[in-house]
């Protein structure tokens, strides 16, 4: 038949296939679980389970022998075997974390000497809130130790996988790559290290607190005086480190977000994305286009292939045929760029996952086999698990198993019914792959993010367009930059087109009020959120049937996320109408705005994270601010900053004139020039005027030069440090008079209750409460004021204890009503004519 059909495949075509084999399934899923649990056993339980699994396989056979064969004899056997060499394998790599002297040098905490070969690209740390402070940079580098020397013992060689966290100095003091670092020698030595480069350290072994079954121990290492390199990385990876860099210099010139995204969907190249941006990709489920997928590599074999859904002609279509490649010529020419795509994306177990579901996804779409493929993708499972069975417990190689398996089985069936009801066939198919990949990866990513993305599919469906253009250029970009770097740079500008598109469609996305719902962020709320998909799932079958139905439900989710201020007003209360004064929700730290006409405010503090502060400020409809106000630079104060910014009309920055901390000082600067806002600084005495808000400073003092006198200024105290010299405001809104008291401690208190604005201060409506409520307060300025209700800024379970239960208890002895956001959530204060009244969201 095949003869006399004249054609290559003959006359059977690719759909016409048998049931679903799902034999290589059971074994696949036993052994995955098989090396998820041995890490967590004993080294005695594992090779029982080995030994025990051999067993059962021996019996099983002597069945056998005095009986028929039977399939479930066969299958059970297949699926022994499998869990007793997941263990095996596991136990093993179990075993080199606790075998030679590097273990128990961490448990004794000792200074060692050892020689790291680097195995992953080194990587700075993102910025954290601790307190008031940033914490201090790191890089951290995952490596092989394979000479470990303490003093006074000799030197050993052994091979033990080990997490480098060099200390580079205070965090914010350098660029998102860390590649600018003014007041020290910075990252950028550390940074530009490449994978399977020998280093020298002299270190501080520590026992490693999370990911105890990839390392086996953590090096600390002072970083000031830059890397010792041993020996020079491999020639491969030279070669790998030289695109990967010609990729990064070709995309230097283009707008942020491409300079940032294109090395990401590229070869998974981060370095350059923002936390804002990431967490807009987070938001919309759109994280896997910023690091290297099985997308990426499908993009690249169906280049050289041809179109998918012609695979079974493939060699006639793709590049291969056009440039005469037999086909041989281009399996070879496939597996080639296979080993190559490892390693100029490093071959991390991400890279090496990515690559084989990106090779099975694009088959099984390419032939149209797609039952056919499970099989295909237990093999893979079983094949990286057996490997390395640390991916067993890593949630990324889960999601790919998992998205990759709805391609497979949901994706299909869910096209085929949405064609049947007229849906073109091409949206059909995209519609049905994202809503396969979120309705099964959801409750996975919920667990990691305690959040489910309510635009996800229609975020993914469009950005898909822009994925395949973005990726084929950029990898042309990434060939050409070594030999033609004008060449690079002008296909990096054209790919610049679909990056700042898929940036795009994140920002908005994520910018929407309701793109997002919190949720438990556990295995039990995974659990949940399944069981609620599955009956969205069924509800959505019965609703095809009724298109008006639909139309209310599109309707009703739409209103969900876009969520009109009118409408969400009428329904929440929140924002209340004719509200003065908010308190945002932010944690451990500041953030008030200040209202100042129709979607104004005046922002005074951006506390610790800009994404609940921008949160806050987008409920309440604030497109314009006239006026930011930072009481003082430390970062639960000013960290939060680039949220107060994002897409919106800033006039200018105002902050106290004692610039401690520095290097937050100095983020503040950076930040204020990049958006081209001007910064000024606050004195007592100063008054201004917003529409109907009007405020006056009363606090800080003019700061001395630094050649004056010490201790006095006048009749004022120098500031002895950030708190005391806080930006404290004295408003007036709709009759209302509200003192903000930023950080200050007791001797500025102190020193305020004797300023010639002291009486100005006497009964005002609302005190917000220095430094979170904490127990150093001045009762002699609490009884001056004697608010009426006084606002506690403070992050739940806080570990400082704010607000101080005597605080607390003085003001309400004072005839204050308190509240907190710890408790209350965001507050809103309204009222008018001395009326007053508060609103929690």
């Amino acid at each position: 038949m095949h003869v006399a059909s004249g054609t290559r495949l003959g006359l059977a075509r690719p759909r016409q296939e048998g049931p679903t084999d799902l034999r290589l399934v059971p074994p696949a899923l036993a052994a995955w679980g098989a090396a998820a649990l041995v890490p967590s056993v004993s080294a005695g339980w594992a090779m029982g389970i080995v030994a025990a699994c051999l067993v059962a396989v021996a019996l099983l056979a002597l069945a056998r022998r005095r009986g028929a064969a039977s399939w479930p004899r066969v299958s059970a056997a297949a699926v022994l075997l499998c869990v007793a060499a997941a263990a095996a394998s596991a136990g093993l790599h179990a075993a080199d974390l606790r075998r030679g002297p590097v273990p128990g040098l961490a448990r004794e905490y000792a200074t060692v000497t050892a020689e790291v070969d680097l195995t992953s690209d080194p990587r700075l740390t993102r910025p954290r809130v601790q307190g008031d402070r940033l914490a201090p940079a790191a890089v951290l580098i995952d490596a092989e130790v394979r000479c470990v020397h303490r003093a006074g013992a000799a030197s050993t060689v052994t091979r033990t996988p080990v997490l480098v966290i060099v200390d580079v100095g205070p965090a914010g003091r350098g660029d998102r790559a860390g590649r600018t670092f003014a007041g020290g020698s910075g990252p950028s030595a550390w940074l530009g290290l490449l994978p399977s480069t020998r280093l020298r350290v002299t270190a501080r072994a520590a026992p490693a607190m999370a990911g105890g079954d990839r390392v086996a121990a953590v090096l600390r290492v002072r970083g000031e005086a830059g890397p010792e390199v041993v020996e020079g990385p491999s020639g491969a990876q030279r070669l790998a480190g030289r695109l990967r860099a010609g990729l990064r210099e070709a995309t230097d010139d283009l707008p942020a977000d491409a300079r940032a995204l294109l090395p990401g969907l590229v070869v998974g190249d981060t370095s350059r994305i923002t936390p804002e941006l990431e967490e807009a990709f987070k938001e919309t489920d759109l994280t896997h286009t910023l690091a290297v997928s099985g997308a990426n590599f499908t993009i690249l074999l169906a280049l050289l292939l041809g179109p998918p859904g012609l695979a079974q002609r493939a060699e006639r279509r793709g590049l291969a045929p056009r440039l005469g490649i037999s086909l041989r010529g281009t399996a070879v020419l496939g597996g080639a760029l296979s080993l190559g795509f490892v390693v100029v994306c490093r071959p991390d177990p991400s890279v090496v996952r990515a690559a084989v579901c990106g090779a099975v996804a694009l088959l099984a779409l390419a032939t149209g086999r797609r039952r056919s493929m499970i099989p295909a993708l237990a093999t893979a499972v079983l094949l990286l698990v057996l490997y390395d069975p640390r991916l067993a417990r890593s949630y990324g190689f889960l999601l790919s198993v998992v998205a990759t398996g709805a391609l497979l089985t949901l994706a299909p069936r869910w096209s085929a019914g949405l064609r049947r009801r007229g849906v073109p066939p091409r949206l059909a198919e995209a519609l049905a792959a994202a809503a396969a990949a979120q309705a099964l990866c959801a409750p996975v990513v919920a667990v990691l993010s305690a959040r489910v993305s309510l635009v996800a599919v229609p975020c993914n469906l469009l950005v898909e367009a822009a994925v395949a253009p973005a990726t084929v250029l950029g990898f042309a970009a990434l060939a050409t930059a070594p030999s033609a770097m004008p060449v690079a740079r002008a296909l990096a500008w054209c790919a610049q087109w679909p990056a700042e598109w898929i940036a795009g469609v994140a920002r908005t996305g994520a910018a929407l009020p309701g793109a997002g719902v919190d949720w438990p962020g556990s295995w039990t709320g995974a659990a949940l959120l399944g069981a609620v998909i599955l009956l969205a799932v069924l509800l959505g079958r019965r609703l095809l049937r009724h298109p008006w139905w639909c139309g209310v439900c599109g309707m009703l989710l739409l209103l969900a996320v876009v969520q009109p201020p009118p409408l969400t007003r009428t329904i929440t209360g929140w924002p209340p109408p004719g509200w003065r004064l908010v308190m945002c929700d932010v944690g451990q730290g500041d953030a008030l705005v200040l209202a100042a006409g129709d979607g104004a405010g005046v922002v005074v503090d951006a506390g610790p994270d800009p994404q609940r502060v921008d949160h806050c400020l987008r409920t309440l409809g604030i497109t314009r601010i006239p006026l930011v106000v930072l009481t003082h630079f430390h970062a639960d104060h000013v960290a939060g900053l680039p949220g107060v910014l994002r897409g919106r009309a800033v006039g200018a920055i105002e902050t106290t004139g004692l610039e401690e901390p520095a290097d937050q000082a100095a983020f503040v600067r950076r930040l204020a020039a990049a958006r081209g806002v001007p910064m000024t600084r606050a004195e007592a005495g100063e008054e201004r005027r917003a529409g109907e808000l009007s405020w006056q400073v009363v606090w800080p003092p003019p700061i001395p030069p630094p050649d004056a006198p010490p201790g006095m200024l006048g009749t004022h105290p120098v500031p002895e440090g950030p708190n005391d010299a806080s930006v404290a405001l004295l408003v007036r809104s709709g009759g209302l008079r509200l003192l903000l008291l930023g950080d200050l401690e007791p001797p500025a208190q102190r020193a305020l209750a004797r300023s010639p604005a002291a009486e100005a201060l006497r009964g005002v409506d609302v005190l917000k409460v220095a430094h979170h409520g904490s127990a150093y307060q001045d009762p002699g300025l609490m009884h001056r004021v004697a608010p009426r209700l006084a606002l506690i800024s403070c992050g739940e379970d806080n570990p400082y204890g704010h607000p101080a239960p005597g605080t607390v208890a003085a003001l309400r002895a004072g005839g204050a009503a308190v509240l907190r956001t710890d408790r209350d959530g965001a507050l809103a204060v309204t009222g008018e004519g001395g009326r007053l009244t508060v609103a929690r969201d």
